[in-house]
């Protein structure tokens, strides 16, 4: 039988066919994969997943760093990926500890340490002493720098100087709309 131009049509129509099959599988392989790929990029979600619990940060005998936050401050979610890198670092050390301000549990602690601006972070020593406390955004350096500080049992020379933070001035309810304007970093607008 010759090979006529109906046959060598349908052969390279179906080769074709195979190779687009096959590209699209492996497209849809490496999508998948992509997709299921940490993105390495911290969230305050698995910051909270992974924090120690206030509970045992108290009892465990080692530095704590507590931070007050909420899913809704832009200043926290910014600060969550050096966080993260420090946590790396210095988590068989020192205690990270995230308490959600929306959470009504810990008002105590809000009022404990004074909390009127997130982020807030309190650094307590082996004992629960608090020796720091610093409000907003503060740069890896700064933050490291405490962190060391904290674990060498060295005084804080100075407080890290407040930076860029979200009031809790706003109802609850009131929160849960952060404003759209990007210098809001979190607020709600007015």
């Amino acid at each position: 039988m010759s090979d006529t131009p109906t046959n060598t049509a349908n052969l390279a129509t179906r080769s074709r066919n195979i190779i687009v099959a096959i590209a699209a599988i492996i497209l849809g392989v490496v999508l998948a994969l992509g997709i299921n790929a940490p993105s390495g990029t911290a969230t305050l979600a698995t910051l909270a997943d992974r924090a120690v619990s206030f509970e045992v940060a108290r009892t465990n005998d080692k530095p704590t760093m507590i931070e007050f936050y909420a899913n809704w401050c832009t200043s926290c979610q910014s600060m969550a990926p050096a966080i993260a890198e420090l946590e790396d670092i210095y988590d068989d050390r020192i205690n990270f500890v995230m308490l959600n301000i929306d959470n009504t549990n810990w008002l105590p602690e809000m009022e404990q340490y004074d909390v009127d601006g997130i982020p807030h972070f309190v650094f307590l020593d082996a004992a629960n002493n608090t020796i720091a406390q610093a409000i907003g955004e503060q740069p890896k350096s700064v933050f490291e720098q405490t962190l060391v500080s904290l674990l060498d049992g060295q005084a804080i020379a100075a407080e890290p100087s407040q930076g860029r933070t979200s009031s809790l001035d706003e109802e609850p309810t009131d929160r849960l709309q952060p404003s759209t304007d990007p210098r809001g970093h979190g607020a709600i607008a007015p």
